[in-house]
């Protein structure tokens, strides 16, 4: 929006947070403000990528501000690239994929599946009545924590917390956490406390839904069935690919873009991965950052376009929404040591994200703001 303000000839001033934005311009004698009350939405990063380039051919006078503005209108009014069909298949895509990343096994995979297709078809029923989609975490949470309960009464012993958490893992507030610590890492104070907050009020209303949901298990016989045996290591490079598929459909990714976010996941990933096994689990979040926020950055040199469509959702494959849900779970069950033990993991993990996203953005700084 500077970038914009000073092509046109303005001294403009802005300042967000997830719920507001404020623009000033004129001199500091003169200034005209204008606040402007917003709600935060999904990711959509075809749009995000196509206002992108709409503002360098405006900085670039390629279009004229009104030319801009009428692209501007166009590009808010087109329709979802992807129906409710899709994206509810995709929920229950990333829900058996993140058990498999979790260490699952095929039980695991199956309930995780099914308790992210229901909750997917919540969300589609719940998004468009504002009053109704405030209640889809917990909701979630009772549904997912129940479904696991059930299945492992019924299917035989699975482990409880995998699929719970991996059909819970669309809701996991672990990206946001991670932008909120980043912002303040960075000096936005305000915006980066208010996420946090968000975050936080998110976590507790999904430990109160996995709290709830577990409670049928006093209604039911303990399963008495041997473990499955574990899937082999190639499953988890499927698992990658049909993850990052996946949360390219529900970040509204553009269809060509779909082979960098899954390559990026995988590239995160395993850079992690092999971290963890020489530094532990903490450094190792920060070299798959590290390699994930480099890669972006060169990505977006060579293709001229935000790194954040690479980005964000690589990191969703990184950020500590899980180790967070497990802490907010011991609490629950009064053990407080593990508990507390477990959230200072999970903001050491958060912060070793943001370092290495700010390191990669030194190393390789990158040509867009975004």
């Amino acid at each position: 929006m500077k970038r914009v303000s000073e092509r046109l000839g303005l001294e403009g001033r802005f300042f967000s947070t997830p719920t507001s934005l404020f623009a000033s311009f004129g001199p500091p004698e003169a200034l005209r403000t204008s606040l402007i009350r917003v709600e935060p939405g999904d990711m959509d990063l075809e749009r995000l990528t196509q206002l992108d380039v709409l503002a360098d051919d405006v900085i670039h006078s390629r279009l004229t501000p009104a030319e801009g503005a009428l692209r501007v209108e166009a590009i808010l009014a087109r329709p979802p690239r992807f129906g409710p069909v899709l994206q509810i298949l995709c929920w229950a895509l990333a829900g058996g994929a993140g058990a498999r990343l979790f260490g699952g096994g095929l039980k695991e995979m199956a309930v995780a599946t099914v308790s992210s297709l229901l909750i997917g078809i919540l969300s589609e029923v719940t998004q468009r009545q504002p009053t109704t989609a405030r209640v889809l975490e917990p909701v979630g949470a009772i549904l997912s924590s129940a479904l696991a309960v059930l299945a492992a009464s019924v299917i035989g012993p699975l482990s409880i917390q995998v699929a719970t958490l991996a059909g819970l893992i669309v809701l996991l507030p672990g990206l946001t956490l991670t932008v909120a610590l980043n912002e303040l890492a960075t000096r936005h104070l305000i915006s980066g406390t208010s996420r946090l907050t968000g975050a936080a009020v998110v976590f507790l209303q999904l430990g109160f839904g996995v709290a709830l949901g577990s409670k049928l298990s006093v209604l039911l016989p303990p399963p008495v069935a041997p473990p499955p045996p574990s899937l082999p290591s190639w499953t988890q490079a499927v698992a990658l690919l049909i993850a990052g598929v996946a949360i390219g459909v529900l970040f509204r990714a553009r269809p060509r873009d779909w082979g960098w976010i899954a390559a990026a996941g995988t590239f995160a990933f395993f850079g992690a991965r092999l971290g963890s096994e020489f530094l532990g689990p903490q450094l190792g979040a920060f070299v798959g950052a590290l390699a994930l926020g480099i890669a972006g950055n060169v990505l977006a040199r060579l293709r001229n376009k935000p790194s954040v469509t690479v980005v964000v959702p690589g990191l969703m494959l990184l950020v500590p929404g899980s180790v967070g849900f497990r802490s907010l779970s011991s609490l629950l069950e009064r053990d407080v040591v593990a508990g507390v033990d477990t959230a200072f993991n999970m903001l050491m993990v958060a912060v070793a994200l943001v370092a290495g996203l700010l390191s990669a953005n030194a190393l390789v700084p990158t040509r867009k703001v975004m």
